[in-house]
């Protein structure tokens, strides 16, 4: 099954990612694209947040159980209200150290989030030409350690890979990050990550 970033490149938004797809090379290598998938966990992982009921679930390509396995970068490309930010991790070149076996925290902003915050022309410059602002700006959203939603909750703070201090508070069943955003599908697990869907870019 050929993976989910191919399918994506269809049906991304906004110019920018069209354009870093066609310099980045979107369909990657055939041996990376059919390698089949792991084995899904027997477990379902318990994602949790009003957006997870529209995301993939159960069998599905992209369900939380398929991407236990996977190193995050990979996981990354799995969910499909992230690809702005998986293809900034991409153009960055954050995914290599995401794919590595070190424990992080991803807090990851719905493409919404990225097209509430920036201007088309602002997103087309950091994707292809800003990548060291890009790296900037996507290390605030990485926290050093696997936190689940209830650990950032416990925490009540946290310091990002950018050396921000992140004031996390609870809002009803939700985190809320600061003043800037909340989680919206918290607690995806990938082999060295967790992953959580936030509904705004922390700047």
């Amino acid at each position: 099954m050929l993976r989910r970033r191919v399918q994506g490149c269809a049906s991304v938004r906004i110019a920018a990612l069209t354009i870093l797809v066609a310099v980045a090379g979107c369909s990657g290598s055939d041996d990376a694209e059919q390698r089949p998938r792991a084995a899904t966990a027997t477990a379902t992982p318990a994602v949790t947040g009003p957006l997870c009921d529209l995301l993939p679930a159960g069998d599905d390509p992209g369900a939380p159980a398929s991407l236990t396995g996977d190193p995050a970068d990979e996981a990354l490309q799995w969910i499909p209200v992230v690809t702005t930010f998986e293809a900034a991790v991409r153009a960055s070149g954050l995914a290599a150290e995401l794919h590595s076996k070190r424990g992080v925290t991803i807090l990851a902003p719905t493409d919404d989030a990225f097209i509430a915050a920036f201007s088309r022309q602002r997103l087309d410059d950091l994707l292809l030409s800003r990548r060291r602002e890009l790296r900037a700006l996507l290390e605030r959203h990485l926290v050093d350690g696997i936190l689940s939603l209830s650990d950032l909750l416990d925490a009540g703070s946290v310091t990002t890979r950018s050396g921000d201090t992140l004031e996390v508070t609870r809002a009803g069943d939700m985190a809320r990050l600061g003043d800037r955003a909340m989680t919206v599908c918290a607690d995806y697990r990938a082999a060295n990550a967790a992953i959580h869907v936030i509904d705004g870019v922390l700047r």
